[in-house]
């Protein structure tokens, strides 16, 4: 029997290029218990990355703000105040610096994702005025509601699928993922994640993106 997993994206899935690896494909359709991706990216990619998989529909997007499980979405973050405190970043000079199609944003529901090239104290100072907080993913500054966050997606989760979550394994790479790895039964840190996911993580991997969720996989299909 293996465990059920909630898995970050970016990073974790990735290659260091921030494309998929296609290893995904080779072990994610057969897993014989519950996927559920969780990522700071907007609600359309990770449905459609278990579309592409062949996995049930169970996201956790938006870095918390946007959660799919058996068929029932559910909402959680002000995405009216994120645009407001987007809107006032670049009225005094901040760029979002995705260009006029803007399609990280296009299809975002509750939060606003910014550069990591962005002026980040002008967008931490602006945001706090907006009483909202600014997280880095590695791969963007999200500005999002404070307490919307992947473990209160997972714990959502679990409660629709009947499951604790400390029955999940959990993997990623970024402080986005620290809240997981704080609710889930075992987590692990690929190589190449950042600080605090690392401090939050049970283990830290020697591998790093996809090598180092496939090791962490191919170790549970083995015990």
């Amino acid at each position: 029997m293996v465990p059920p997993l909630v898995l970050d994206i970016d990073g974790t899935l990735t290659d260091a290029d921030g494309h998929l690896d296609p290893r995904a494909f080779d072990v994610l359709p057969s897993w014989d218990a519950p996927v559920v991706l969780a990522t700071g990216k907007a609600f359309p990619y990770p449905v459609s990355l278990c579309h592409y998989l062949g996995l049930p529909e169970t996201v956790v997007a938006e870095n918390g703000g946007v959660v799919l499980v058996e068929g029932d979405v559910t909402f959680a973050g002000d995405r009216e105040a994120a645009q407001a405190a987007a809107d006032e970043f670049v009225a005094r000079g901040g760029d979002l610096g995705w260009g006029p199609a803007d399609t990280v944003n296009r299809w975002r529901e509750t939060e606003i994702a910014i550069s990591l090239d962005a002026d980040e104290a002008l967008l931490r100072e602006v945001s706090a005025e907006f009483d909202l907080e600014v997280v880095d993913t590695g791969f963007a500054y999200h500005v999002k509601s404070p307490g919307v966050e992947k473990a209160v997606g997972l714990e959502h989760v679990c409660d629709r699928l009947g499951y604790d979550p400390a029955d999940f394994v959990a993997i990623g790479d970024s402080e986005n993922d620290a809240s997981t790895f704080g609710v889930a039964g075992q987590s692990y840190a690929v190589a190449n994640a950042d600080d605090v996911a690392k401090a939050a993580a049970d283990e830290v991997l020697e591998d790093s993106y996809m090598d180092g969720t496939l090791s962490v996989l191919r170790s549970l299909q083995e015990s």
